[in-house]
């Protein structure tokens, strides 16, 4: 991946908001988003691309907070796992922690709103507020369309990579842009090829 200077500049973020990656596959699950999230704004260039980049990458730090049993038990293995009590303590804990990190790093309070506001719900938030909301949204879905996103996904869901890909096949239509959809059908393509999940 070619390095930008936008993300040079987020550099001390990162290593500020690393420890709290250690939870629950993010330090694979935010790298891989903080891509898609650079692919979707080069297609959205009216979006507020510091906005967006800081926002994916602190997105889920929340879930540092939360036991890793509690998580699967209530974030991915119950009947209503995406409204799970889990689900919105890792989005008030993302809040609390991203102030943090931001602050720390430098950011003004007119930042540290705009990235919080999109953090606060954006798993359980039924709607998206504005386009850098949406982006955010789509990046962190795109990660689950890749091989490294169905390898873990199938161990919290606990269920095949086949099974798993028809899941998420079946969620496209909650893409919130057009070119986070049609990024997610050629990746899962990719991944249903490279799994050879037209056989296993």
């Amino acid at each position: 991946m070619q390095v930008l200077a936008e993300d040079v500049r987020l550099d001390p973020v990162w290593r500020r908001a690393e420890p709290y990656m250690r939870a629950r596959k993010n330090d694979v699950h935010i790298p891989l988003s903080f891509h898609w999230c650079r692919r979707l704004l080069a297609k959205h260039p009216e979006a507020d691309a510091e906005i967006c980049l800081l926002a994916i990458l602190l997105h889920d730090i929340g879930w540092f907070a939360i036991d890793m049993d509690e998580i699967v038990a209530q974030g991915f293995r119950s009947e209503n796992f995406l409204t799970s009590d889990v689900r919105y303590r890792h989005e008030a804990e993302g809040v609390r922690l991203a102030r943090e990190v931001l602050a720390d790093c430098g950011y003004g309070d007119n930042v540290i709103g705009a990235v919080c506001e999109i953090i606060d719900g954006h798993d359980t938030r039924p709607e998206p507020h504005h386009l850098n909301d949406r982006i955010v949204r789509d990046a962190d879905k795109l990660w689950r369309y890749e091989v490294a996103g169905i390898a873990v996904a199938v161990d919290w869901f606990g269920i095949t990579p086949s099974a798993y890909a028809d899941q998420i096949e079946g969620e496209l239509a909650r893409f919130e842009t057009e070119a986070g959809r049609a990024m997610a059908e050629a990746e899962l393509a990719v991944t249903r090829d490279r799994l050879m999940l037209h056989v296993i």
